[in-house]
C-alpha cells in the first residue's frame, strides 16, 4: 500500500486553532517541504477535483487543516512517485473511504492523455518514449520521403544529429496529414509551430528553478513539473483557438 502519512506538509502544515485558511496562507504553509508549489498549483489542483476547499459569501477559499494536508498528500505522491493526478484523486477518496488498496504503481509516467483535451490524445499505436528510425516514421505515418522532407524544411519535424526522430513526430505526422486533407498546408503550420516553441520556453523558465534546486528530490519533480505545465498550456491553446472560432461564426 502507498504510504500518504498524515500531518500535512510534514511540521506544522495546520493552523494551531483549526481555524480555515486563505489560499495564501496555505502556500505558506506548504512551501517549506514544497518550494516550487504555487497559488496557481493549488489552483489547478482544485479544478482537478483533488481538493475542495469552502468559499466565503464573497467567494474567497478557506481550507481546513484536512484540505491542507490533502494538498501535502497529493504534492508528495506528484514528487515522489509520480503518480497521474487520477490515480492520486482515487487513491486518496479510497483512503477516506476506509478502503486498503494495493500497492500503487511506482515509477515515472508521462502526462496522461486525460489532462489533454478531447482529440489531443495520443493514438493508441503511437510509442510514448524513445526515439524511431526514419524508416519507422514513414511507415507509422504513412507518408513518402518527400512529404517528410518538405515538413522539416518548415520546421514541423526535427531529426536528430544522428538522423532518427523523437516517437512524437508520428503523431505530428499524422496530424499534418489531417489538417492538409482540409486544405491547411504545412506551410501554414510555421505560425503554429513558433507559438508552441514560444509556450514551451514559457513553461522551461517556470521549471528551470527546480532543476537547479539544491534539494535532489525537487530537481527530479522538475520533469513532472513541466509535463503538468504541458498539459496546462494544450488546454488553455485549445480553448483558445475555440473562443476565437466562436467569435468569428457569431
Amino acid at each position: 500500500m502507498l504510504h500518504t502519512p498524515r500531518g500535512g506538509a510534514g511540521n506544522g502544515t495546520a493552523t494551531a486553532d483549526g481555524e480555515p485558511v486563505s489560499i495564501g496562507q496555505v502556500l505558506n504553509l506548504l512551501s517549506e517541504e514544497f518550494p516550487e508549489v504555487t497559488i496557481s498549483k493549488i489552483r489547478f489542483l482544485e479544478s482537478e477535483g483533488l481538493v475542495e476547499p469552502q468559499r466565503t459569501p464573497s467567494g474567497y477559499r478557506k481550507f481546513s487543516a484536512a484540505d491542507v494536508e490533502r494538498l501535502a498528500q497529493v504534492l508528495r505522491m506528484q514528487r515522489d512517485h509520480y503518480l497521474p493526478l487520477k490515480v492520486i484523486r482515487e487513491h486518496l477518496d479510497a483512503l477516506e473511504r476506509g478502503e486498503q488498496l494495493p500497492a500503487a504503481h511506482m515509477g515515472q509516467q508521462r502526462t496522461s492523455d486525460e489532462d489533454l483535451p478531447v482529440g489531443l490524445g495520443l493514438p493508441a499505436d503511437q510509442p510514448t518514449a524513445g526515439r524511431i528510425s526514419r524508416a519507422t516514421l514513414l511507415a507509422a505515418a504513412q507518408v513518402d520521403a518527400d512529404e517528410l522532407a518538405e515538413w522539416e524544411s518548415y520546421g514541423l519535424i526535427t531529426p536528430s544529429a544522428e538522423g532518427d526522430y523523437e516517437a512524437d513526430a508520428v503523431q505530428i505526422a499524422k496530424l499534418v496529414v489531417e489538417l492538409g486533407s482540409s486544405g491547411i498546408e504545412p506551410r501554414h503550420l510555421r505560425a503554429m509551430k513558433a507559438s508552441a516553441e514560444r509556450e514551451a520556453g514559457l513553461v522551461d523558465q517556470v521549471v528551470a528553478p527546480l532543476r537547479r534546486h539544491r534539494n535532489p528530490q525537487t530537481r527530479t519533480h522538475a520533469e513532472a513539473r513541466t509535463k503538468e505545465l504541458a498539459a496546462l498550456t494544450i488546454k488553455l491553446h485549445a480553448a483558445l483557438v475555440q473562443s476565437a472560432l466562436r467569435v468569428r461564426l457569431y
